[in-house]
């Protein structure tokens, strides 16, 4: 045979197959729960009063622009993040510079 017709050959039934694969992923229900699929929140971020009223409002959606609190939360959410001692003791030890490529200061 020809290579020609070989590779004709070839693309036809390539896209045939993804035609059909086309075909059936379309006929499919969508899947059940997908749209009303929640993260769980853990039980320690609502011990906290901000994350709690932070996670209401994000409920909220657009009206959550027009709420007084909502927009309180975030103002103090805001003060929190942003402050100048506003770093996470968790994750950075105080007074402990941060690495630089596994190298010690000394050396560069």
């Amino acid at each position: 045979m020809d290579t020609k017709l070989l590779a004709r050959i070839g693309a036809v039934i390539f896209v045939a197959v993804a035609i059909t694969m086309t075909a059936i992923e379309l006929s499919r229900d969508p899947e059940a729960g997908r749209d009303e699929t929640r993260v769980a929140r853990p039980a320690a971020a609502s011990a906290d009063p901000l994350m709690a009223e932070l996670q209401r409002c994000q409920m909220l959606g657009q009206a959550g622009a027009t709420d007084p609190n909502c927009l309180r939360a975030w103002g103090e959410n805001r003060r929190r993040f942003l402050s100048s001692g506003a770093r996470p003791a968790a994750r950075i030890a105080d007074g402990a510079a941060p690495a630089t490529n596994g190298a010690s200061p000394k050396e560069n």
